[in-house]
């Protein structure tokens, strides 16, 4: 088979070259787009990460694909009625870093609950004063998990061993979770009314878009703080920038934005902006949230940590090496 993976870091490479032995193994460090699409369309199977372009025009020059191995949990990314249309298998990596990105949650609200960036940049120009840099702890306040999949589970996990009061709610509530009686299962409404911080654990899709708009930030506690380390679209970036300018929300933890894709690339934005459904004014109140002294955005790292990136390459080889084999591991589709 002839397999090409995208979006490929040098080191990462060395873990994937044992699938060389068997197959035609290509590597690009740039995300698929159009015109690697055309250097690769003989390819039978595609692995890419979360900014390439996996839409009908650029699949659409493949005239071999049998199989994208999506090196993600999520796969609203990839179009996928293109792919049921065209009889192409997409696997995914349904776990690699429940536990990372839950951590990532907490470096997130920690950073903003003890004011640590703001502290950081003082003391490195000198200035050892306390002025404004009183936080608040976390024990004793209310945390609410907005959907408790793996991470979420985590997430309530942490949250229990710093001492918080759990609110949840999930479709789909969990049944482990729903069974202790520290952690109480109720609607999204009253979740937000209640919680002192609110942590997002939905995926993408239009499902979940805007899942958190002014209707429901104009029901959150005042002064709570959000975390999101989901998906970017779900959180109406002009309605949060409203809820944190009249302190209905005191600060956000972002690790995920709504116009990330067009922040990804300013040297194409007009075209970034239009063709992936970002409207210019979403993108300029992102860059005005990338601003703001209560507001934390790093850059969808929430999953970055060594040992997550290995389990998603060795899911990711696994799953290549099953299709080849005429299996399937971690199908989707």
């Amino acid at each position: 088979m002839k397999i090409s993976f995208f979006e490929v870091e040098e080191w990462e490479r060395q873990v994937l070259k044992v699938l060389a032995g068997d197959h035609e193994v290509r590597f690009e460090a740039e995300p698929l787009n159009e015109r690697l699409a055309v250097e690769h369309a003989d390819a039978d199977v595609i692995s890419t990460f979360i900014y390439s372009d996996v839409s009908s025009g650029v699949l659409d020059r493949f005239h071999s694909l049998g199989l994208i191995a999506t090196r993600s949990t999520g796969y609203d990314h990839i179009d996928m009625g293109w792919c049921h249309e065209h009889g192409v298998d997409v696997d995914n990596v349904p776990a690699y870093g429940e536990r990372t990105i839950a951590e990532h949650v907490f470096a997130l609200l920690l950073a903003i609950s003890h004011r640590i960036v703001e502290g950081v940049d003082r003391t490195r120009r000198g200035d050892f004063s306390l002025s404004g840099l009183r936080g608040f702890d976390l024990h004793g306040k209310i945390m609410g998990v907005v959907g408790t999949g793996g991470i979420g589970r985590h997430t309530v996990e942490i949250a229990r061993g710093f001492g918080m009061d759990v609110l949840a709610t999930d479709p789909l509530p969990d049944a482990v979770l729903a069974a202790d009686p520290r952690v109480g299962y109720v609607d999204l409404p009253t979740l937000l009314a209640s919680a002192d911080v609110v942590s997002l654990h939905v995926p993408g899709g239009e499902a979940t878009r805007h899942m958190l708009g002014q209707p429901q930030f104009a029901r959150m506690r005042r002064g709570a703080v959000l975390i999101n380390t989901s998906r970017g679209e779900v959180v109406d970036s002009q309605a949060l920038l409203r809820a944190l300018a009249d302190g209905t929300v005191a600060a956000a933890g972002l690790d995920v934005i709504e116009a990330e894709p067009a922040l990804r690339e300013e040297a194409e934005l007009l075209r970034s902006v239009f063709t992936r459904g970002h409207d210019l004014e979403t993108l300029l109140t992102d860059h005005i949230l990338l601003r703001m002294r209560n507001v934390i955005i790093t850059p969808h790292s929430a999953f970055y940590t060594e040992e997550a990136v290995r389990r998603i390459l060795d899911t990711t080889r696994d799953n290549i090496e099953a299709y080849a084999a005429g299996r399937r591991l971690n199908a989707v589709a």
